[in-house]
């Protein structure tokens, strides 16, 4: 599921034709928004049990929750240089390609070493997040483009929005993120008890955790605390996600949006598998990004 239910950045222009906005699928701002946007998406792959599949959405997460093995594959750097070769035969002057967290995926140094043949400039920027923290520095750069910035502007807009991004999370179990391998400084919870639900917060690229609770509906109160706290009262764009859990998710965004006067965009949205494969059913996000003017 992926929802959109608030904009008033006034998004009924075409993309301007001069810059293009290049992003991998972990930003799960949705087939149908990429699209209307004319926003390039290179997807990662998974691996469940030896099968190999595209990450989007929506996707079989029950499949993926049963699966014995699974592994996450950044894209090779030919799926970039296909993807700039299909951007630049628009007649664009530059593309800006925004990714995931290098300490992530080697996914941004694909990009790279793509970048580096392509026919126009491509300027190569890693958000140092996921999901709507990679995906609101993207949509920063569509905006940018569309009010006709050259390549540096649209860069710089895209960079800012991400310096200034915030996610907080829980899950439901911490095997996935043990499984996956990519926990950081998380490590030292595995020792605890079973039901922990720790709160963690990414940012810089990292995993850290902000503090540990034992139920679900503490972890959503506490989540709800840390987004008015992040947000400061001042104008934001919140996205929520989720994995498994729409009607949480749903439940989340209302009651955020009933205590955020400045609200700018809300966004509801459902992961896919490369991020569920770390992150597990159950988990719920939310991603702050303040408005910059």
């Amino acid at each position: 599921m992926h929802r959109v239910f608030l904009i008033t950045n006034g998004y009924a222009r075409a993309m301007s034709p001069s810059i293009a906005v290049v992003t991998d699928s972990t930003a799960y701002l949705g087939e149908d928004e990429t699209a209307r946007w004319g926003i390039a998406v290179v997807r990662l792959e998974v691996v469940c049990d030896g099968r190999t599949f595209d990450d989007r959405t929506p996707f079989d997460a029950a499949a993926l929750a049963d699966a014995r093995r699974v592994t996450t594959s950044r894209p090779a750097p030919q799926r970039f240089a296909d993807a700039y070769g299909a951007v630049a035969a628009r007649g664009v002057t530059g593309i800006v390609s925004i990714h995931l967290s290098g300490d992530m995926s080697g996914t941004v140094d694909s990009a790279r070493i793509a970048a580096q043949d392509a026919s126009v400039p491509v300027e190569v920027i890693d958000s140092r997040s996921i999901a709507m923290g990679l995906g609101f520095p993207v949509l920063a750069a569509v905006e940018a483009a569309q009010r006709g910035a050259g390549l540096a502007e649209v860069a710089s807009a895209a960079r800012r929005r991400a310096d200034v991004t915030r996610t907080f999370f829980y899950v439901d179990t911490l095997e996935y993120l043990r499984r996956g391998g990519r926990i950081g400084a998380v490590a030292n919870l595995f020792g605890s008890a079973l039901a922990i639900k720790p709160l963690m917060h990414l940012g810089d690229g990292t995993i850290t955790v902000v503090e540990k609770v034992r139920t679900a509906s503490r972890a959503i109160a506490r989540l709800k605390d840390l987004v008015i706290g992040a947000a400061a009262g001042e104008p934001v764009d919140v996205a929520v996600q989720h994995l498994m859990a729409p009607a949480r998710a749903e439940a989340l965004a209302q009651s955020l949006g009933a205590r955020m006067p400045k609200l700018a965009r809300m966004i509801v949205s459902e992961v896919g598998p490369v991020l569920g494969a770390h992150v597990g059913p159950g988990l719920l996000g939310v991603t702050v990004s303040p408005v910059l003017e």
